[in-house]
């Protein structure tokens, strides 16, 4: 029996994170709204562990998203000094950004802002498509 070895590609460019996460997450198809998170090491390489956080269907409140900093900043310092972190956004549906999507997306940002973590461009993973979600399109966002 051969073991394959884990997933651990050089992500530099936000075309190399949308191609890591299609790699990890397609086919697509989504039962559930959930919050995936992968830590990049300082050499620009995802630990191979992903956390999953499940039922996100309803807006963000100011407590959670304190929470995902606060984890994510212990995480880091932890397990990876120097890197950060990039979040993925799942549910089932169409590919149309939603108020949803971007108060997510907004909040995580944010969040980690504030708490000094450093973070890469949010993504959204439909039943349809895989796409970026720009800061600079979310800032409206509640």
């Amino acid at each position: 029996m051969t073991l394959s070895e884990p997933f651990r590609p050089s992500i530099r460019t936000q075309a190399d994170l949308e191609h890591a996460w299609r790699h990890l997450m397609e086919p697509l198809g989504f039962s559930r709204s959930s919050v995936w998170m992968m830590l990049l090491d300082a050499d620009d390489r995802p630990l191979p562990q992903l956390t999953e956080v499940e039922d996100c269907h309803r807006p963000p409140e100011p407590e959670v998203l304190a929470g995902f900093a606060e984890l994510a900043g212990t995480l880091v310092d932890d397990v990876a000094p120097g890197g950060r972190w990039a979040f993925l956004l799942t549910r089932p549906g169409g590919a149309t950004v939603t108020d949803l999507d971007r108060a997510w997306a907004n909040g995580l940002v944010r969040a980690c802002r504030a708490a000094g973590v450093r973070t890469e461009v949010v993504h959204l993973a439909t039943d349809v498509d895989l796409l970026p979600l720009p800061y600079d399109a979310l800032s409206g966002a509640a």
